[in-house]
């Protein structure tokens, strides 16, 4: 994780295969996509670990697609980035929902993670 551009791809790595899991309505490969204990904090009350975030998945419409531009990212540790991304969720019958995300990615057993996921509403 020398370079900018490995912890580009680090983070690209793990949004691409929430994304995948997001727009195909997927919401076990998307919980799967966070730590065991992760906090996630949505539009909705914060829960903690995948069955919360499976649930949260799970609650959202059919057709949901999420676009998200990465626009920093920090080095914790060596086995934790911080990512700052604008993801535009939208969706099929409503107004697409824009929105900051602040992500925490920890590294286990030389796998990358969600460890901590908080969104606010941005215009």
């Amino acid at each position: 994780m020398d370079s900018m551009e490995d912890r580009r791809s680090i983070l690209r790595g793990v949004m691409d295969r929430w994304k995948a899991a997001v727009d195909g309505h997927l919401p076990e490969q998307a919980a799967a996509c966070f730590t065991e204990d992760a906090i996630f904090q949505g539009l909705h009350p914060y829960t903690v670990g995948r069955p919360g975030v499976a649930e949260y998945y799970e609650s959202q419409p059919l057709g949901l697609v999420a676009e998200y531009e990465v626009l920093e990212i920090r080095v914790l540790a060596e086995d934790a980035l911080l990512g700052y991304l604008h993801v535009d969720f939208s969706f099929t019958d409503r107004p697409t929902i824009r929105v900051a995300l602040g992500v925490v990615l920890r590294r286990i057993d030389g796998e990358w993670y969600i460890g901590h996921y908080q969104v606010a509403r941005r215009e």
